[in-house]
């Protein structure tokens, strides 16, 4: 803040301690005047500010800025001569200029027009700027606050074009036109803000010789104005926000008298502006107690109180915040929320969120951790189905990441910014199944929406539909997907036109197709439009060279999960992990890290042996042997296939559990082995010797 010494009390002094008291960036410390009669010391008392007879007792307290106001230029040199020289002073008829704007800016600048070759002195200590043209348009002189004003030296302005110097500038209009320009604003190039007087130098022989231009730097004061503006705009917008707000508000005074109101208030509780505004804050309770009056007495918020208002006994939850300016508190709002919308709000947005959920694929192959040769097929297979629109039939054990291949494939194909829908059809029961794949029409049965609903596969235009457990579809339900299949079309339940549709349609199962083909269980021709891509997913025992990754990614997982720091795993307890056999695989593995981690203290950074829950490691099946006797009692398919099975086993263990070794030695393909070796249920642990 600016400490200003004003010297004169007079008209213009008084002036001048009218303007600056006003603004918080200049600080008025003292008025001088030899007349202690004069009127602007009276007035400086009435502002608590020092008064006084004599300038020479201020000059050196730490001033920034003398104005002379007494209009005596000797009073002017002898404070020019007394201040230090980080004072800057400023003379009396400029102070004069600035309290009566441009009556005299105007006066002053006659005298300059007449006493310009004498007067240069007080020309370079007034704070306005100041620029003389030649008829040329050369410019001839400027003074330090020119310097100052457009931040560039003296030397380099004088003899220069004014159009070089100020590109925007009028003075050649002014030239041209002979008229003058008062109050002209004007943006120099480095920012500062300027409103200038330009004026034309005429002779006695009414020649134009040149013209000449006084500005005052008013880029502190337009900041003023537009902040005093900008508080006006400030107020004005948040009337209209609170007026146009759904949220029902309202405004009470330190005395805890309504002062504002909206119309979402009004809807809630039926009251009208008259019958709050000037009333008490108690006015629209009907049951509870008035959180206004408490939070003026506590000056605290509230939230979430419980109450009902108005006369139709609303019910709501209310909150409520002090307002408080320097210190002392001025009033409370608060914002009614209706109970009932916000119960019909929450349903929407929990459905909104499982429609999000559904109609999202949120993993990449990225995602998918895995180095093992198993693996590494698994995801080549998947990679290359993801850029084909083929069936794809994911196969593995439960737990083995088959939705997560799922989401990988959609978010690889050229479909993954269009829906992916999961449909689990295990958990969605067999009579709502139907209508909920392939939609209804209108009076289809009985609750039946008006106008229709769609289905899934609908929905899933243009995008991918994942169908979980897709071996616990019903026989009927087998024909209908059938038919997506083979016409890419759908019919609604109770309607009779096909919809065309065109979805890329995942599946996955962890039963045997084969064995429920057999069993008649699964019809025969769905699992070979199913089964044009089929992708087997290793178990976790399949892939134990995977663990590590695998228990290293679901440690970061939980950490973000469960606000943890867990940095590894000790390497006794990795050893414990893989001995053993992962009957739930993956998701099995995320459960015993998660265990381990929930029970470790906040402090440790290390799963370590005793952190791992107790494992039942199942012992391997022991070595069968065929014999002639155990032929005698079989069929000649089950003797087959108990033969095949066996013998898989042996050259599986001869090669050193290596499939892609073990199908070329046996001259079958890869699919072909990792079919067969699914439907006897070989296993690293569970091979036979062949004898």
């Amino acid at each position: 803040m600016k400490r200003v010494l004003i010297v004169g009390a007079g008209k213009g002094g008084t002036a001048l301690l009218e303007i600056l008291s006003a603004t918080d960036r200049l600080e008025v410390v003292a008025v001088i005047d030899k007349n202690q009669e004069a009127k602007g010391l009276a007035r400086a008392e009435s502002f608590g500010i020092p008064i006084g007879a004599y300038w020479r007792e201020w000059i050196n307290q730490d001033i920034d800025i003398v104005i002379e106001a007494t209009g005596d230029e000797q009073v002017l040199e002898e404070l020019i001569t007394s201040s230090s020289e980080k004072t800057i002073v400023i003379p009396g008829s400029i102070a004069y200029i600035i309290a009566e704007l441009m009556e005299e800016k105007e006066t002053l600048l006659r005298q300059i027009k007449l006493q310009m070759n004498n007067q240069k002195l007080i020309l370079n200590n007034i704070r306005d700027g100041m620029i003389v043209i030649d008829n040329r348009e050369m410019i001839q002189f400027v003074n330090k606050s020119t310097e100052r004003i457009m931040e560039v030296p003296k030397m380099e302005l004088i003899g220069k074009p004014i159009t070089k110097v100020i590109a925007q500038s009028r003075l050649p209009h002014v030239l041209q036109s002979r008229r003058r320009e008062v109050n002209q604003k004007l943006v120099l190039e480095n920012g500062k803000r300027l409103i200038t007087t330009r004026i034309p130098m005429i002779n006695a022989e009414d020649q134009i010789i040149g013209a000449f231009a006084v500005f005052k730097d008013i880029t502190e004061v337009m900041d003023l104005a537009e902040a005093n503006t900008d508080l006006t705009e400030i107020k004005t917008m948040l009337e209209a926000i609170i007026y146009s707000s759904d949220e029902a508000i309202s405004v009470v005074d330190e005395n805890g008298k309504g002062i504002m109101i909206n119309p979402a208030y009004t809807r809630i509780t039926g009251l009208k502006e008259t019958d709050v505004v000037g009333k008490p804050a108690t006015v629209d309770i009907s049951e509870g107690e008035s959180m206004h009056m408490k939070v003026l007495k506590t000056r605290r918020p509230v939230r979430g109180v419980r109450m009902k208002v108005g006369s139709a006994k609303r019910d709501v939850l209310v909150n409520v915040a002090p307002v408080i300016v320097d210190g002392k508190i001025k009033g409370s709002v608060g914002v009614l929320h209706d109970v009932s919308e916000i119960k019909a709000l929450t349903s929407e947005l929990k459905r909104a969120r499982q429609i999000i959920r559904n109609l999202e694929a949120k993993y990449t192959f990225d995602d998918i951790v895995g180095t093992s040769p198993e693996m590494k097929l698994a995801l080549e297979q998947a990679k290359v189905g993801a850029r084909t629109p083929a069936t794809v039939l994911l196969r593995g054990e439960s737990g083995t990441g088959k939705e997560l291949f799922a989401h990988a494939i959609h978010n690889e194909s050229d479909r993954k910014h269009n829906k992916f829908i999961r449909v689990n059809c295990a958990a969605i029961a067999e009579s709502i199944l139907e209508s909920e794949l392939f939609g209804y029409e209108e009076g289809a049965f009985s609750g039946a929406k008006r106008g229709g609903k769609k289905g899934i596969f609908e929905e899933a235009n243009m995008g991918s539909i994942f169908l979980d457990e897709i071996g616990e579809l019903s026989l009927h339900m087998q024909a209908k997907l059938l038919r997506v299949l083979q016409e890419n079309e759908i019919v609604r339940v109770g309607g009779t036109d096909p919809i065309t549709i065109n979805v890329r349609i995942i599946t996955a199962t962890n039963i045997n197709l084969e064995k429920a083909i057999m069993k008649k269980t699964f019809r025969e021709d769905l699992y070979y439009r199913l089964n044009r891509l089929p992708i087997h997913i290793p178990s976790l025992r399949e892939r134990m060279t995977d663990l590590p990754p695998l228990v290293a990614r679901i440690i970061e997982k939980i950490n973000q999960d469960y606000g943890r720091n867990v940095k590894s795993i000790s390497n006794n307890a990795l050893k414990i992990l893989e001995k053993y056999h992962w009957p739930g695989n993956v998701r099995e593995l995320e459960n015993v890290i998660g265990r381990a981690m929930i029970y470790m203290d906040m402090n440790e950074e290390q799963i370590k042996q005793e952190h791992i829950p107790d494992l039942v490691v199942t012992p391997a099946k022991s070595d069968h042997h065929v014999t002639t006797d155990n032929l005698m009692t079989k069929s000649l398919q089950t003797a087959v296939e108990d033969y095949e099975k066996q013998y898989i086993a042996h050259v599986y263990k001869q090669n050193n559990y290596n499939k892609t070794k073990t199908a070329k030695e046996l001259n079958v393909s890869i699919r072909n082995l990792y079919y067969k070796m699914k439907k006897y249920q070989i296993e690293r642990n569970s091979t036979q010797d062949f004898s």
